[in-house]
This record gives C-alpha cells, sequence and structure tokens, in this order.
C-alpha cells in the first residue's frame, strides 16, 4: 500500500550535491518543523520530466512561499550526478532541492515505485506531489500511469 494523507514519512537517507560534493541528507533535515512541496520524476532528463515537471515547480516558487511552503524538493530514482547535472541544465539556483534517491529506497517504502523495465529504466519512482508538514503528509497526489495532471505544480499549489 502507498503512503496516504496522515501518514507520517519514513526515515530514509537521500543524496544530494553540497559544494565539497555528494552528502548524505536525511527525511528529518528535510521535513522536520517544516511544511515541505515534495514531488517525484521517473528520471531526470526525461522528456516530461525536463519539459514541464521541474520547470513548472521553479515557476511558482514565490507563490508556493506565499501559501506557507518553507521548501520545494523533487526526488527521482538516479544517481546524484545526474541529479546535479539536471539541476544545471534547467538552470536551477537552489530554489529547489533535488534528493538522489539512487538505489529508490525511499520510492519503494513509501509504496511508489515504479517497473520501467519495459522502457530499459529499471526501477523507478512514479510521477507524483505531496505536502508534507512536520513529516506527516497533509496531501499526496499520484499520478495514473503515462499522465501529467495531478503532479504539476499548478494541480498542487491548487490544493494547498
Amino acid at each position: 500500500m502507498s503512503i496516504q494523507k496522515g501518514d507520517k514519512l519514513p526515515s530514509a537517507t537521500f543524496m544530494t550535491m553540497g559544494s565539497d560534493g555528494p552528502e548524505p541528507i536525511d527525511t528529518n533535515t528535510i521535513f522536520n518543523g517544516k511544511r515541505v512541496a515534495l514531488f517525484a520524476v521517473p528520471g531526470a532528463f526525461t522528456p516530461t520530466c525536463s519539459a514541464k515537471h521541474l520547470p513548472g515547480y521553479k515557476d511558482l516558487v514565490n507563490e508556493f512561499k506565499d501559501k506557507g511552503i518553507d521548501t520545494i524538493a523533487c526526488t527521482s530514482v538516479n544517481d546524484v550526478f545526474v541529479m546535479d547535472a539536471w539541476g544545471k541544465d534547467q538552470g536551477l539556483t537552489g530554489e529547489i532541492i533535488l534528493l538522489a534517491d539512487g538505489n529508490g529506497i525511499f520510492a519503494k517504502t513509501i509504496g511508489l515505485e515504479l517497473d520501467g523495465s519495459g522502457f530499459g529504466m529499471g526501477s523507478r519512482s512514479q510521477r507524483y506531489a505531496m505536502v508534507v508538514n512536520d513529516l506527516v503528509v497533509e496531501n499526496v497526489f499520484v499520478e495514473k500511469g503515462g499522465e501529467f495532471k495531478v503532479s504539476a505544480a499548478d494541480y498542487l499549489l491548487e490544493k494547498i
């Protein structure tokens, strides 16, 4: 069963790129005492993720802040180097935290992994968006296969 509204996020460690290279960051550091908009993409540099999903959140950063969101974070089952390169390619300057779930442990633990082996992508994360308030899920929206609607930045912003 996948994570639901009212559930507490499980303890997990992601990787992010720091000034001295890859650094681990855990769920407590990211979510404890904060209201976070978290969205997941099946893969950095993939068409929808690069053309619509990440740019939508980047474009609406101030609107999320106005609605009480402290942090916007994006996770994907990619390694930290790919996530860092993708962030640079997308022109991110710290407004969105990129969380590498390299082995897909977080995606699996919250029940939102995706079998992308038919596309040569192996185990990935489903496309979703959620608002997490002090480690508790306020709302979660999971896309149906192949869709891009309920995890979009503008959709999530309307639901806050």
